[in-house]
């Protein structure tokens, strides 16, 4: 192996038993970040009525912790380069159980979105470590065995996340209600905290520095094309909205020429500018942005639907919920064992195909009991699971190696940048017709994003 790495507590326990438990930590801290944004989902408007939020900040309960996630995903993983991924991601952890508990105690709104946006951060420094720690830990077959472990127990952790929500802000344990979501993270991220020391440090060679002034520029660009997508409804879209929109696009082409002119000094900049060197990888940063969007986005807007419409409670909109989960599960699975060994690639345009359906057909009943929503959003949820699985792989392929790790981060950002324009663009449409209006316009806007999904499948397909 390239890196160096040692077991920090090789007394604690047989190695081989300890690098398992060392990976179900791992795995642990994985699935606890897939949790948090879904228990909060179906939590939201539970802290509507307590907080007394409005339409933007319950956006905001949402987007307020994608939206740090995405733009600090690349930077968090450059800090476990330089300091080490093991303290990275033990110092990442700490930080997340600490802004649960806050969350979890904030007296009001503007507490709780500020803290959610720190959690947001805190997540950015411990997701991007754990594929290098699962590679210093293990080689070969159970390398393999290893990361082929990660879907399963993401597909487990989506598939628990509405139902776990609904659960316990319905059962008010202890009296906390939604608080007890948040809450959540604090048990789960000392048991990871817990295991760390069986975890193998790992540190890039290389020891690249902070592209700090990229991560300023990303970060001012992302924030005003967000905010005023989340605030525009409240503000009735006055001309500071659309100024703000404007003035991301330009600091994200000031962004662009900041990362060309690093490459050219022989700095490190926060993105590889070789990856644009052909369609393909574009191509495909543009694809699981647009996917994420309406998939995070309708499972917002759903769970809003299901509870503000009165037409059930919290526990009855995780429950609502579940075959979405639960074809998620299904279409990776079946992806994963049989379709894209034997037919590739092109599954991906299948998939886009099979969630288009899903979302057709719930569009169709929307009105209808809700229980009828079972089949449509089992379908939807198949389709997600069926396109995540043969993606990430092909828009890799053409990247060279010394480009994989920025490759990597800018998809994952891209895919959590995604998630937080989808919960403002359709939050926004269903917050401006409100009920099965609003719910109807989401659908219509996300089956129109998804027929450019299609067609940007082309290209990534046609290199291969």
């Amino acid at each position: 192996m390239t890196n160096q790495h040692v077991l920090a507590a090789p007394g604690v326990a047989p190695p081989r038993r300890g690098r398992w438990l060392a990976l179900a930590a791992l795995l642990l801290a994985e699935a606890m970040n897939l949790l948090d944004a879904t228990v909060a989902q179906v939590a939201s408007p539970a802290v509507r009525a307590d907080l007394a939020a409005s339409d933007g900040q319950l956006q905001w309960v949402t987007a307020g912790y994608t939206l740090p996630f995405a733009v600090l995903l690349i930077t968090g993983g450059r800090i476990g380069d330089i300091l080490g991924r093991r303290r990275a991601f033990v110092a990442g952890t700490a930080a997340f159980v600490l802004c649960s508990a806050l969350c979890a105690a904030a007296p009001d709104i503007g507490t709780l979105l500020a803290t959610r946006a720190l959690q947001g951060a805190s997540a950015a420094l411990i997701i991007p470590q754990t594929f290098g720690l699962i590679r210093a830990m293990f080689d070969g077959a159970e390398r393999a065995k290893a990361l082929g472990m990660i879907g399963p127990v993401m597909a487990l952790a989506s598939v628990c996340g509405p139902v776990l929500g609904g659960v316990l802000t319905e059962a008010d344990v202890l009296g906390l209600g939604w608080r007890a979501v948040f809450l959540l993270n604090v048990p789960l991220g000392l048991l990871v905290l817990l295991a760390a020391p069986l975890v193998a440090d790992d540190r890039s060679p290389a020891r690249p520095r902070l592209d700090v002034a990229g991560t300023v520029l990303v970060a001012a660009a992302t924030g005003l094309m967000i905010f005023p997508l989340v605030q525009g409804n409240d503000v009735g879209w006055a001309a500071w909205t659309w100024l703000c929109l404007l003035a991301g696009a330009a600091l994200f082409a000031a962004f662009g020429w900041h990362q060309r002119s690093k490459s050219r000094r022989g700095a490190s900049p926060l993105v590889e500018p070789g990856l644009f060197r052909d369609r393909v990888f574009p191509a495909s940063l543009v694809s699981v942005l647009l996917f994420f969007a309406v998939t995070n986005g309708l499972m917002f807007v759903l769970v809003l639907f299901l509870q503000l419409g009165g037409r059930t409670g919290a526990l009855g909109a995780g429950l609502g919920m579940l075959p979405w989960s639960l074809g998620l599960a299904i279409g990776s699975w079946c992806a994963g064992r049989y379709l894209v060994p034997r037919f590739g690639a092109p599954v991906m345009r299948v998939a886009v195909c099979v969630l288009a359906a899903g979302l057709a057909g719930t569009a169709m009943l929307i009105d209808a009991p809700w229980p009828a929503l079972m089949w449509p959003l089992l379908v939807s949820g198949t389709g997600l699971g069926m396109f995540t699985v043969p993606f990430f792989g092909t828009a890799l392929s053409r990247v060279d190696h010394h480009e994989t790790g920025s490759a990597s981060g800018l998809l994952n950002a891209a895919q959590q940048f995604g998630a937080t324009a989808g919960v403002a663009v359709l939050g926004a449409a269903f917050f401006h017709l409100g009920g099965s209006g609003g719910t109807r316009l989401a659908l219509g806007i996300s089956l129109g994003l998804l027929v450019f999904v299609l067609a940007l499948t082309r290209p990534i397909l046609r290199s291969r």
